[in-house]
C-alpha cells in the first residue's frame, strides 16, 4: 500500500493533523459544521456531556455526547477554501493510519451536516425559514480540481444551468452535487423547505451585490431566480455547501446543509433577529441526528 508523504499529510509533533489540531480519536461519526467559531459553543450547549474543546486559527472543535450518541461540532470559518481543509483533514483522521501513513483497509463513513445562514433568491421563501439543500451549485470551482468531479456531479443539471444563464466563460465552471438522501430524511421533519443552494466564492460581487464595484452581469440574480430544471429552482446563496457535498461524495461520506434564511434578496427584506431561529434549528438538527 502506497505511503502518503510528509509533504502531503502534515502531522504535528503531538500526533494531531496540521490545521485542525485533532487526533483520530477526537472525532465522532456525526459532525456538525458551522462557519462562525462562536456558534460551536451554542451547538455544544445542547450536549449532555463535553469531552473537549480545541482551537487553531478559525478552526474550533468540540466533541461531546447527546442522547447517548457522540457528536462533534467544527467551526470551518467562511468559504469553500476552508471546507477543502476541514473535510479532507476530517476524512484523513477517519481513514488514514497516521503511524503507517497509509489508507485504512476499512472505510469509516462520516455524516457532515452544515448549519448556517443564507440569503433567499425566491420571493416566496421568507426570512427566518429553514432551507434544506437538496442540491448544491458550486460557483467556487473547488471540486473541479479533483479527478472524480464528473462521477459525483449532476452533469445534466449543470448543462441546463450554464446554457440557460449563457454562462460567462471567464467565470469558473459551476458544478452540481446532491445531498445525502438519508440525511435529508433525518433533517426534514416537516419544518424545512427543500431547495437548491448556490455556494459563492465571495459575499459581494459573486452574490450579485454592488457597493462601489460594478459586476460583470447585473442581471445574474434575476436569471438565477427564473431558472428551472425539471421540478427544481435555485432557492438561496451561501458560501460552503457545494464543497461539502462534492468532497463528501468523492470521499464516501454523507452530507447535508440546512440554513436559516436571514435575508430575501428579491424582496429586499432581512431578519430582525435570526439568533432565536438559529437556536431552534440547531436543536432540530441535533435531535434528527441523535434520536
Amino acid at each position: 500500500m502506497q505511503k502518503i508523504e510528509a509533504s502531503e499529510l502534515i502531522i504535528n509533533q503531538d500526533g494531531s493533523i496540521f490545521h485542525l489540531h485533532l487526533k483520530p480519536e477526537d472525532i465522532a461519526n456525526d459532525i456538525i459544521l458551522v462557519g462562525d467559531p462562536g456558534r460551536v459553543e451554542l451547538v455544544s450547549s445542547f450536549f449532555d456531556t463535553i469531552e473537549f474543546t480545541k482551537s487553531n486559527r478559525e478552526f474550533v472543535t468540540c466533541t461531546g455526547s447527546l442522547n447517548g450518541k457522540r457528536v462533534t461540532v467544527v467551526a470551518t470559518g467562511i468559504g469553500t477554501d476552508n471546507i477543502d481543509i476541514v473535510v479532507n483533514e476530517l476524512d484523513a483522521l477517519a481513514n488514514i493510519d497516521f503511524e503507517t501513513r497509509t489508507v485504512k483497509k476499512e472505510h469509516r463513513r462520516l455524516n457532515f451536516v452544515r448549519i448556517g445562514t443564507s440569503g433567499s433568491l425566491q420571493k416566496d421563501l421568507p426570512v427566518d425559514s429553514w432551507l434544506l439543500s437538496e442540491k448544491a451549485i458550486g460557483f467556487d470551482g473547488l471540486v473541479n480540481y479533483y479527478a472524480m468531479r464528473n462521477a459525483v456531479a449532476d452533469l445534466e443539471f449543470e448543462k441546463s444551468f450554464t446554457e440557460s444563464l449563457s454562462w460567462n466563460p471567464q467565470l469558473t465552471a459551476p458544478y452540481v452535487v446532491n445531498a445525502s438522501n438519508s440525511l435529508l430524511e433525518k433533517l426534514d421533519g416537516g419544518k424545512t423547505v427543500r431547495g437548491v443552494t448556490i455556494s459563492a466564492p465571495g459575499f459581494y460581487g459573486p452574490q450579485g451585490r454592488v457597493l462601489r464595484l460594478g459586476i460583470a452581469d447585473p442581471e445574474i440574480n434575476d436569471k438565477i431566480s427564473a431558472f428551472r430544471y425539471k421540478n427544481y429552482r435555485v432557492t438561496n446563496y451561501e458560501m460552503e455547501c457545494s464543497a461539502i457535498y462534492g468532497l463528501s461524495a468523492m470521499l464516501g461520506h454523507q452530507a447535508a446543509t440546512v440554513c436559516v434564511i436571514i435575508a430575501n434578496r428579491l424582496a429586499g427584506t432581512a431578519s430582525k433577529d435570526y439568533k432565536p431561529v438559529m437556536k431552534k434549528l440547531i436543536e432540530h438538527v441535533l435531535n434528527g441526528l441523535t434520536k
